[in-house]
């Protein structure tokens, strides 16, 4: 193992996807897969192959398309799990299978009702099953954060010898701080007898906020491997966001002794694409990828930056892909550079019928505004992708009517397999009476839980990108759309999450267990 390097593990489309109504198509998981290889991710966790048989075909696409990538697969210490994950992998380039078990007090005795004996057995018994598929094989300690340093210490020795290549530490429920995590992972690499012959690892959840400061306090105290998401995405509070854990160890040079492979100037394309695909929007002023991440409007620190951008940037806007250059396209657009930019963007439409269809939207979109640029294609490829996945309900025709004094009115028509069906509402507002209007003909008693709205570019004919938030029965999704007209994204958006919510099969994301 090269101590100067830092392995950069993205688990976007395992644990990322685990966030409540962050579902994604398998297609949607090989575009963000492709964009992770061109930002030269160094292992791609695709997901949990034993989850569904959708998660499955999600996982053996990525490992077909991705090739400068390690391919990952999530299992628990089941042989059902390790077999499903191998044969998922089959086909990888380079495949690593992650397997794992709790080894904290509380999980061991409430959870899985087992002595820590039993544990040590099932972890290895894992690990050499794993074996049988690939000498690539990652091993966690679920709860390690809230583990016995001594049992951590015997489970890890046991796994190394067992043929894990790398153990991962998890903080599985953010509840470590950073002075007491990155000593734990310099303990561990002390007392375990053999830890010279495996990557360390850490994978930090974010209850806290803490999940990039404990990942960041592991690496200066040993730890070559670091866990992480696109935009730092994750269940409950998310996971160390990769962007920021790449670009602290990138520019305090004079503090860390290693550095990443990844080419961070594409970091701005990958966090574009998976909040497009997910419906996450990026905060404007989370660090390095929000939309505030290099702006300035104190008079002071405008000065300063004009003068010399040192005073108050510590790193280059473009150094994450701020100011890549871009070819606007517009309504005089031809075919060809549709197609070409869509290339550029390693966006692979599956037929010609596809880019015609793809193209009749580009234009109609042209016709409503002047500049087209790579996020508005990027909403209308997802968005198309979504609707064809999804033909249950399709939105044939919206009227809305809202002026001073009046209360706003809406009338909707929708294709429901085959059949059009229509209806009127009034509401607090136009947004509120198509939702209604919607409801009345689809009657889906799902329970609205959020309703969110962004710009995809600037400029007053920029597409608004609508996410729309349902759950019924414990089962939660989130529904996209986009469009010139806020309403019309809107309604997009509502008929999106109905598809999904009222017709969830292969979508499911079953929560098996986490690390």
């Amino acid at each position: 193992m090269n101590s100067d390097r830092l392995i950069i593990f993205d688990t976007t489309l395992r644990d990322g996807e685990q966030s409540p109504g962050a579902s994604m198509t398998k297609d949607e998981k090989v575009r963000i897969a492709r964009a992770l290889e061109r930002l030269r991710v160094d292992v791609i966790e695709a997901g949990f192959p034993i989850a569904s048989p959708g998660d499955f075909e999600s996982v053996q696409a990525v490992a077909r398309a991705v090739k400068d990538s390690t391919v990952c697969g999530l299992a628990r210490a089941l042989d059902r799990d390790i077999d499903r994950a191998g044969e998922a992998l089959a086909d990888a380039a380079s495949g690593r299978i992650h397997t794992f078990i709790a080894t904290s007090p509380i999980h061991m005795k409430m959870k899985l009702r087992m002595e820590p004996e039993q544990v040590i057995e099932q972890a290895v018994k894992a690990v050499k099953r794993a074996g049988k598929y690939t000498d690539n094989i990652e091993f966690s300690p679920e709860d390690a954060g809230r583990s016995e340093l001594d049992f951590l210490c015997r489970v890890l020795e046991a796994v190394i010898d067992a043929g894990a290549t790398t153990v991962n530490i998890p903080d599985t429920v953010g509840y470590n701080l950073p002075h007491q995590f990155g000593e734990l992972i310099r303990q561990l690499i002390e007392r375990v007898p053999n830890s010279d012959k495996a990557v360390f690892s850490v994978h930090c959840h974010n209850d806290l906020g803490l999940a990039v400061a404990n990942s960041l306090s592991s690496v200066i105290n040993g730890a070559r491997q670091v866990e992480c998401t696109i935009n730092g995405l994750g269940e409950r509070a998310g996971n160390a966001a990769l962007e920021e854990v790449v670009m602290a160890v990138r520019t305090r040079r004079d503090v860390f002794t290693c550095d990443t492979r990844l080419e961070t100037p594409e970091i701005m394309a990958c966090s574009r694409l998976v909040s497009s695909i997910t419906g996450f929007a990026v905060q404007p002023n989370k660090a390095i990828v929000g939309a505030n991440a290099f702006a300035h409007e104190s008079g002071i620190h405008q000065d300063g930056v004009l003068k010399s951008r040192e005073t108050y940037e510590i790193m280059r806007a473009q150094d994450v892909g701020w100011a890549a250059n871009r070819i606007v396209l517009g309504k005089h657009s031809g075919r060809n550079a549709f197609r070409t930019r869509l290339e550029a963007l390693d966006i692979h439409l599956d037929s010609e019928e596809a880019l015609n269809e793809a193209f009749a939207r580009f234009k109609e979109l042209a016709d409503k505004k002047h500049e087209i640029y790579d996020e508005d294609l990027q909403a209308l490829v997802t968005e198309a992708s979504q609707e064809a996945e999804n033909e249950q309900f399709k939105l044939v025709a919206l009227r809305v009517c809202s002026e001073t004094g009046e209360t706003p009115s809406a009338d909707v028509t929708l294709n429901i397999n085959g059949e059009e069906k229509r209806a009127s509402a009034s509401g607090g507002g136009p947004v509120d009476a198509t939702f209604k209007a919607i409801e009345s003909i689809v009657g889906s008693g799902t329970e609205l839980q959020l309703y969110s709205v962004n710009n995809i570019t600037s400029g007053t004919d920029a597409q608004g990108e609508v996410t729309v938030r349902l759950e019924k029965a414990g089962h939660i999704v989130n529904g996209q759309g986009a469009d010139t007209d806020i309403v019309i994204a809107s309604a997009r958006a509502y008929v999106n999450a109905l598809n999904k919510i009222i017709e969830p099969e292969g979508r499911e994301h079953p929560q098996l267990g986490d690390v």
